[in-house]
């Protein structure tokens, strides 16, 4: 990218395709009967709208200024965070036993790919959880810090 400007501008953009997708698909499906397809244009649509979203939160973060979290906002969001990473590891496990006693190959593709999309969702909550919640976090402990950081005795008489 040029600039940020051009960044912001293409982010935008996206947004405005990812919403095209979920209109077509979804006026699409009213007339799609066949459920696995059905079900994985429905899986696209969402995905598209993730994608929005996403889109719009990375343009947030490069035009304002993010607040830092307390600590029990980041209590909450740590906590569910992890229960969602336990959720999917849960999953993960659960498909990748099933899998390979199944026979029928069109169940298969279809596992298969939500066996793909728990493994992408299980490293991003990961992520999610390292970099997005602890990186905008102040802690009260980083309060202390910031208030005693400078003081000369650090609260004890002359030393």
């Amino acid at each position: 990218m040029k600039s940020k400007s051009d960044l912001i501008k293409f982010l935008k953009a996206q947004i405005l395709v990812e919403n095209e997708i979920v209109d077509s698909l979804n006026n699409a499906l009213v007339d799609v009967k066949n459920p696995p397809v059905k079900g994985v244009l429905k899986g696209i649509s969402l995905d598209s709208v993730k994608h929005a979203e996403m889109y719009a939160a990375a343009t947030e973060l490069l035009t304002t200024v993010s607040r830092a979290l307390t600590q029990e906002h980041l209590d909450k969001q740590k906590a569910l965070v992890e229960k969602h990473i336990r959720m999917e590891a849960e999953l993960i496990k659960k498909i990748s036993k099933i899998l390979p006693t199944v026979e029928n190959d069109k169940v298969k593709l279809l596992l298969n790919a939500i066996l793909a999309d728990e493994k992408r969702h299980h490293e991003l909550l990961k992520m999610v959880l390292e970099i997005l919640v602890r990186g905008e976090t102040i802690t009260e402990e980083d309060w202390w810090e910031l208030l005693w950081k400078n003081v000369p005795f650090h609260g004890a008489p002359g030393g």
